[in-house]
């Protein structure tokens, strides 16, 4: 498939979406040899993800304290594709094996804490990408790709 724009162009729309639209800071470009394309990493303005089970141990923790524990943003990954693009699971493992679950020069949370609320975050954090697809008119659609099996949230 040939596309009308190259890849860091494609890059460069996602970067622009994410700081202009998003509200995001620290957004760079990444790219490494054993990547195909390039990457991006930033720091969006609120926390985007928490693993269902750190949900439920966070809302544990809040009903015994009586307090809402703060949600610090964690920098993120993005890759950006065409909507046309056709990408096999083989493709996207590839990218997972070429990344570290934080993204370089991250604000890793300390693991000092040892509360079950703490267990998903730091060196314990999964891989996780926000998959962002452009569409012809520059749309930007986001979703969130992780390496392996993550149980639902609850609602």
């Amino acid at each position: 498939m040939v596309f009308t724009q190259p890849l860091d162009a494609l890059a460069k729309i996602v970067l622009d979406n994410l700081k202009y639209q998003h509200d995001w800071t620290e957004v760079y470009i990444h790219t490494q040899s054993n990547l195909t394309r390039p990457l991006i990493y930033g720091l969006p303005p609120k926390r985007l993800y928490i693993h269902p089970d750190e949900q439920i141990e966070t809302i544990k923790a809040e009903k015994d304290r009586n307090n809402r524990i703060p949600q610090k943003p964690e920098n993120e990954w993005v890759l950006p594709l065409y909507l046309a693009e056709k990408w096999t699971p083989a493709q996207f493992a590839a990218v997972f094996d070429a990344i570290k679950p934080h993204p370089p020069s991250s604000d890793i949370v300390q693991e000092t804490d040892n509360t079950p609320w703490m267990a998903w975050r730091g060196s314990k954090r999964g891989k996780r990408i926000l998959l962002a697809t452009v569409q012809d008119d520059s749309t930007v659609t986001y979703y969130w790709l992780h390496d392996g099996l993550v149980k639902p949230r609850q609602n």
